[in-house]
């Protein structure tokens, strides 16, 4: 229809061309849009907001970021759309860091933010932890009054339930007047990101009776939330509901987390049925849940069938052999761990680097495990040293089973000390006052040592220590923690 525009000889204007620009479907339409953009440079309509506005929406959707800040740095005048589609764009890409940054450039060249500006910024505070800026955020949405808008009150309460606070989620969940769906998605995915299973059951059965249709992500983050507090029953309930009451076909992340609730409470064979008997060909998200639950429970053989499967299916994800080689070196079976990495180090797989942020007032500090390079380290190791020998002195041992098989077992040691996680709490005893509580963000899931670490720092601080990982949430308390070494 556009061919025929062109040669009837009509003229082409702005709206013509946003019409034509993939926006709601761009998977797939990458060559057709750097055509689009190729013919908007030639006609001189690149210079329209709505036109630029939409390409750098179409080039985020297809994360070629580059592109887009490239359009967005090129347009001559930049509306709020134009702002927040680039935002948009690097927060839906988890380039968070860059979001935060815009959004502050934004704010000093005095751009009023609007509602979806405010989405998108609290979205990328969730993301990060970044709960000093997302308090901000919502003193700016109290004082623009938008408040009652359904999209802010939501990614309020998820940025709050993702940075750790469950309760002031919970607040702004119950003064809400109007809930979607996404709403009581968020409150409950809060509830299994903290390990409150009950009561993100509870908070289920209240959508159920209010009359809201729960979709996919609710029906996850209830299955997700059971296998993060063990509830293993009840998460066959809601698996079994959902497929016969709701009539809703389970996706491969649905069967995932089946197997996951069965694999953290022990039913490997259990596990292993399901997953054969399972109605259509399980991928990688089922055996990989499996293989977690594995080295979990130390099953060497189970993880061996669910290992051979996942090196077929997803060659590439460097997990899978990390998760491995530590079962065997658990085991003791440094020779196997070894034959494990090689493969990895032959096939040129880079594992994630770990570390872990946490906020000081307004001011993100980022470690990496042995990191020298904060300008306070010499101090921070001190504490680290001081801590450690304090922890000894109450019983704690060092789980060194996991570390690197080949070196002495007094090097194992060391090096498991200086973990990120360590040296981010080891600051925050420095740079926060006493009986304060401190917030971590580690980006992989904490090990086994840190975590029976950071439940010995608490008891010998005096301090709640709250973890979040890629899991979930750990709240460290006078030796305990919330997730009952369940996790």
């Amino acid at each position: 229809l556009f061919k025929q525009l062109l040669g009837s000889g009509e003229q082409v204007n702005s709206s013509t061309i946003v019409g034509l620009i993939p926006v709601f479907h761009p998977f797939g339409y990458l060559s057709l849009t750097d055509c689009i953009h190729g013919f908007c440079v030639k006609s001189g309509i690149l210079s329209q907001p709505s036109v630029s506005t939409a390409l750098t929406t179409v080039y985020s959707r297809l994360n070629e970021i580059k592109s887009a800040r490239l359009l967005f740095d090129e347009s001559f005048e930049k509306t709020p759309a134009s702002w927040n589609a680039m935002i948009s764009g690097y927060t839906q890409n988890g380039l968070t860091e860059a979001a935060i940054s815009l959004f502050q450039e934004m704010q000093r060249s005095e751009v009023i933010p609007n509602p979806v500006t405010v989405t998108s910024i609290l979205s990328a505070c969730a993301q990060l932890g970044a709960l000093s800026l997302g308090k901000w955020v919502h003193s700016l949405v109290k004082s623009k009054n938008f408040e009652s808008n359904i999209y802010v009150s939501t990614a309020l309460i998820d940025m709050y339930a993702k940075c750790g606070g469950i309760s002031e989620a919970r607040e702004l969940f119950d003064l809400m007047v109007g809930k979607n769906v996404v709403t009581w998605n968020a409150m409950i995915s809060g509830y299994g990101l903290h390990g409150q299973g009950q009561d993100a059951l509870k908070l289920f059965s209240e959508m159920s009776h209010s009359g809201a249709t729960p979709n996919g992500v609710t029906f996850l983050s209830v299955l997700y939330a059971c296998s993060h507090a063990g509830l293993v029953e009840e998460g066959e309930k809601i698996f079994q509901s959902m497929i016969h009451d709701y009539h809703y076909k389970p996706l491969p992340e649905h069967y995932a987390c089946m197997v996951d609730i069965l694999g953290r409470a022990g039913q490997l064979e259990k596990a292993l049925k399901f997953i054969k008997e399972m109605p259509v060909e399980p991928g990688a998200a089922e055996w990989g849940a499996l293989l977690g639950a594995c080295v979990i429970h130390k099953d060497k053989k189970i993880a061996r069938v669910a290992s051979e499967k996942l090196f077929d299916l997803d060659p590439e994800s460097v997990g899978y052999y990390v998760l491995l080689s530590n079962l065997y070196s658990v085991q003791r079976n440094y020779r196997l761990a070894a034959s494990v990495r090689q493969n990895v180090k032959k096939r040129k797989l880079a594992k994630t680097p770990g570390c872990t942020l946490i906020e000081i007032g307004e001011t993100p500090h980022v470690f990496t495990s042995g990191d020298q390079s904060h300008p306070q380290a010499s101090a921070i190791y001190a504490m680290l040293e001081k801590l450690i020998r304090k922890m000894k002195e109450a019983g704690f041992q060092t789980e060194i089973d996991t570390a690197l098989h080949d070196v002495e077992e007094e090097e194992k040691e060391l090096m498991i000390n200086v973990h990120s996680e360590k040296l981010a709490i080891a600051f925050g005893l420095i740079a926060t006052d006493p009986g304060t509580e401190i917030r971590i963000f580690k980006n992989l899931r904490v090990c086994v040592d840190c975590h029976t670490a950071t439940k010995f720092i608490s008891k010998i601080t005096e301090r709640v220590i709250v973890v979040r990982d890629a899991n979930r949430f750990h709240h460290f308390k006078d030796g305990l923690c919330s997730c009952g070494d369940y996790w």
